[in-house]
């Protein structure tokens, strides 16, 4: 009897231990799973403000490396940039030089970013080749190698809608651009007769076009807003004016551009001087 009552009793305790140890396993594994969860909640937010941090740092350098780079490109535009056909005239440079073979030897040029330009006209290695300018404009103080070139006469600053500082067939050729489109028809004639005075061979004009409209910052010189006149206008206005196109230099440039796929933004317009 005994033994069996003992048994009974541990049955009952057995029983009545038995709703327990689910409750007490659930709450176990709820925390276990809170806590499990926590964990993982800041261990991704953790490896989340990691990848911020390294980001922010990586984009920092990088900002920062190409700042340097982009600091260079950003004083070449102060020089450059801001004109319209400027960039133009230095990279078609060398195809004007094969279009006049070998008789482009000193050239004038009259536009913004003089300093610039003349610069980029010097670097051709020949002793018989001479490059000069005429800064319409107010030059960039700033830049020390203009001083150097306005000192030596190469470069002048004057106001090209008068006599220029030169003797009659001074130059082989004359380039002018983003400036003629400033001017009343009054002074758009002189200055272009005031070019071919100059000019031995003839004047190229670079003028932009009204299907690619100039910046904002250049859209007022000379007190002016910019004038860009259309190709039947300019047509119009060289045949009136009794200006004679240079056909053969023409139609080499254009075989020139076909040949390396390559399409002005701006008019380009070659005169016979004489």
């Amino acid at each position: 009897m005994g033994c069996i009552e003992v048994s009974t009793v541990l049955n009952g305790i057995s029983v009545r231990q038995n709703p327990v140890r689910p409750c007490v396993a659930r709450r176990a594994s709820r925390y276990i799973s809170s806590v499990r969860c926590r964990s993982l909640s800041s261990l991704l937010l953790f490896i989340g403000l990691l990848i911020v941090m390294v980001t922010t740092l990586f984009l920092g350098y990088f900002y920062h490396a190409s700042g340097e780079e982009g600091s260079t490109m950003e004083e070449e535009n102060e020089v450059e940039g801001h004109t319209f056909c400027t960039s133009e005239v230095q990279t078609t440079i060398p195809l004007l030089r094969e279009v006049y073979d070998d008789t482009m030897t000193k050239v004038l040029y009259v536009g913004p970013d003089t300093c610039s330009m003349i610069s980029k006209l010097l670097i051709v290695d020949e002793d018989d080749y001479e490059a000069w300018g005429v800064e319409p404009y107010d030059f960039d103080s700033s830049y020390f190698h203009c001083w150097d070139l306005i000192h030596k006469g190469i470069i002048r600053v004057a106001d090209v809608k008068f006599d220029l500082p030169y003797e009659k067939n001074s130059f082989s050729h004359v380039i002018i651009s983003d400036t003629l489109e400033y001017f009343s028809s009054r002074y758009l004639n002189s200055t272009i007769f005031e070019l071919m005075r100059v000019s031995r061979e003839g004047v190229i004009i670079f003028a932009g076009h009204p299907d690619y409209p100039v910046s904002e910052f250049t859209r007022y010189k000379f007190d002016h807003e910019a004038k860009l006149r259309s190709p039947s206008w300019w047509k119009r206005y060289l045949s009136q004016k009794n200006l004679e196109e240079n056909e053969a230099a023409r139609k080499r440039f254009k075989k020139i551009l076909r040949e390396i796929s390559y399409k002005p933004a701006c008019q380009v317009f070659f005169l016979k001087s004489g």
